[in-house]
């Protein structure tokens, strides 16, 4: 039997970002893994992979509607999602963005939720992502899932999904990929690295 080491940080959030990518690419070249799906707001992280991960078909996932009004705080300051500057650098590097609608949270779900003070099954999957294993867990799914969906993934083979809290990287998960509408044939093959719970 195979022994995996997981990363486990104490806490979610953006500080975990670089130990994350530099566990990412050791494992990519472990399992001959060439796509790596990354949840990106404002392109940052998705450029930190293009320059980590050199020679990776790297694909950013925005995790925004296009017409949100979306900030983040980059070095003290807050930045618009997404950052036009940013991702042409990324572009530049390699990277190639997907932006849609999200899976789990969003269109039409949304409108419902909102008209009628209610939740649908998407809301349970996403809160039981969410709320059993970590906010990076969920967008890991997620953007892998809308990846799929516009066809940017080889379906036949294993993919690393990256996804985190409130920017940067915490979460990455080895996954077979599946399209939205088979969401139960995606399989989570390894945890990378992982946020420990939050304590209440």
């Amino acid at each position: 039997m195979q022994t995996i080491p997981v990363n486990i940080y104490d806490k979610e959030g953006i500080e975990n970002t670089d130990a994350t990518l530099e566990k990412v690419l050791e494992r990519a070249q472990d399992l001959n893994i060439r796509q790596v799906v990354v949840a990106t707001t404002t392109g940052q992280t998705a450029l930190a992979c293009a320059d980590s991960m050199p020679g990776m078909d790297i694909i950013g996932v925005t995790m925004h509607a296009v017409d949100s009004d979306v900030y983040v705080n980059r070095h003290g300051e807050k930045v618009l999602a997404k950052d036009p500057s940013i991702m042409e650098e990324a572009r530049r590097k390699g990277v190639k963005f997907y932006t849609g609608v999200h899976p789990l949270r969003g269109a039409v779900t949304n409108a419902l939720k909102d008209a009628f003070n209610g939740y649908s099954a998407h809301d349970v999957i996403a809160e039981t992502l969410m709320k059993l294993f970590s906010t990076g867990t969920k967008v890991a799914v997620e953007c892998t899932l809308m990846a799929a969906d516009a066809g940017y993934l080889d379906m036949q083979n294993d993919i690393i999904a990256i996804g985190g809290y409130r920017g940067g990287a915490d979460t990455a998960l080895v996954l077979k990929p599946a399209y939205s509408y088979r969401l139960f044939e995606m399989k989570v093959r390894e945890i990378i690295c992982f946020p420990r719970a939050a304590q209440k």
